[in-house]
């Protein structure tokens, strides 16, 4: 940082101020996670300078021999996580990924059903403002009022009734297994494509502890940060190898020009991570402490929708308890130094923006060695706070406690 305080004070001093944000913060949102000094350096690192449009062997700038080692060493690691033949690791982010996908095997104006955005789903699984939303018919499938999980029998009903050309399974915010065998089998009654973005659980699938998608989809995207812990970025992968050329074709030329090297560095060296043994511990850990999150939160009397977990993260109803919209609780919160996100839960009444819940994830505290005690303290640390709005002393208690936590699971660096 010695440069660029000399050079940019302003910029070196709120990069110190979010570094101690990350320090003394639990941080609790599931789509993130701490990477590893080494990911960091990659991600900083000289290869930024280099122009590389196009693919290993096939550039449109000289000098690419050493970025295209570093391009097919990560693919070749990607492939090996997921068993999959093909993979594009050049997508700036998921939503590129699924940008991609989409182009691949859909025409403007294909009808596709994705998952509500209100109960689960992604922003590029059919918001009318996201170009999903624009360029394709998206019809959303439920979860069931009762259980609170995907209702298959309806997602199969809707399938036959509506024919689309395309299904996608995979979710921003749903705590349960996704029984990708059920969506292929749906998918082949109506003559449809199967499209997986795993976004969220691509570092459990590394694990063996979710289904691979890779098994049975036509196409499969993720991002490379959340639990497969990398940094920001997209890929997408097939063992479909006509799907895997319009793949690179849509990605370059069609919407990206040179890719970004030094991320694509930084994947590589999270893919050479997640292929070690500690990996899978990590992933474990991950799971066992949501499952304890959840469990502590239903012992404490909230309402944890659908129950409880398969994963890396459940969703608290904290309106029906305490009063509280997501949005407040998740103001309230940051006050205390806990990090987390405003989300609706299946069938809510507030307006997205407000919500009546709040999304909370295990991947970046279990990095930091968090285990199942310790989230289910957080667990009531966190009621404490929601439960005792406007008590001084209570707050000043929690804000306290956390700091111990956070005090004894320092950074995995120091910065």
């Amino acid at each position: 940082m010695k440069h660029l305080e000399f050079v940019d004070h302003d910029i070196a001093k709120i990069i110190e101020r979010e570094t101690l944000r990350q320090k003394d913060h639990l941080e609790l949102i599931a789509s993130e996670n701490f990477v590893s000094l080494a990911v960091l350096e990659a991600d900083g690192s000289i290869l930024t300078n280099k122009y590389a449009e196009g693919y290993p062997g096939k550039r449109y700038y000289g000098g690419c021999e050493f970025v295209d080692e570093v391009e097919t060493l990560a693919k070749e690691r990607l492939q090996a996580l997921f068993d999959v033949k093909y993979c594009n690791v050049q997508p700036h982010s998921g939503s590129t990924a699924n940008m991609g996908a989409y182009r691949a095997i859909l025409e403007k104006g294909d009808k596709v059903l994705g998952m509500a955005l209100d109960q689960g789903g992604h922003l590029t699984h059919g918001h009318p403002l996201n170009f999903s939303g624009v360029d394709y018919q998206f019809v959303p499938y439920f979860v069931s009022k009762e259980t609170e999980t995907i209702d298959y029998e309806e997602l199969e009903k809707l399938a036959l009734a509506e024919k689309p050309k395309l299904i996608v399974a995979g979710a921003s915010a749903y705590p349960r297994i996704l029984d990708f065998e059920r969506f292929r089998k749906i998918a082949d009654q109506v003559g449809a494509l199967l499209m997986v973005d795993m976004a969220h659980i691509a570092g459990l699938v590394v694990a063996k502890l979710h289904p691979n998608p890779c098994d049975y989809a036509d196409i499969v995207t993720s991002t490379t940060h959340k639990t497969l812990r990398g940094p920001r970025g997209g890929v997408i992968m097939t063992n479909n190898e006509d799907i895997a050329k319009k793949v690179d074709k849509v990605i370059f030329p069609g919407i990206q020009g040179g890719p970004l090297m030094h991320i694509i560095a930084a994947k590589a060296v999270a893919f050479k991570e997640a292929l070690q043994p500690q990996f899978l511990e990590y992933q474990k850990q991950v799971v066992k402490n949501a499952a304890a999150f959840a469990d502590e939160f239903v012992k404490l009397g909230y309402h944890v929708v659908s129950g409880g977990t398969d994963n890396h993260l459940l969703l608290l109803d904290v309106l029906s308890k305490t009063g509280l919209t997501g949005k407040k609780a998740e103001n309230l919160l940051d006050e205390v130094h806990i990090t987390c996100n405003k989300n609706t839960i299946p069938y809510d009444t507030q307006k997205p923006f407000i919500a009546s819940g709040i999304r909370l994830g295990t991947p970046a505290m279990t990095t930091r060695g968090f285990k199942e005690a310790d989230f289910r303290l957080v667990a009531r640390l966190i009621d404490n706070a929601l439960m005792n709005v406007g008590d001084d002393d209570v707050m000043a208690d929690v804000k306290n406690k956390v700091r111990l936590l956070t005090d004894a699971h320092p950074l995995p660096y120091q910065l």
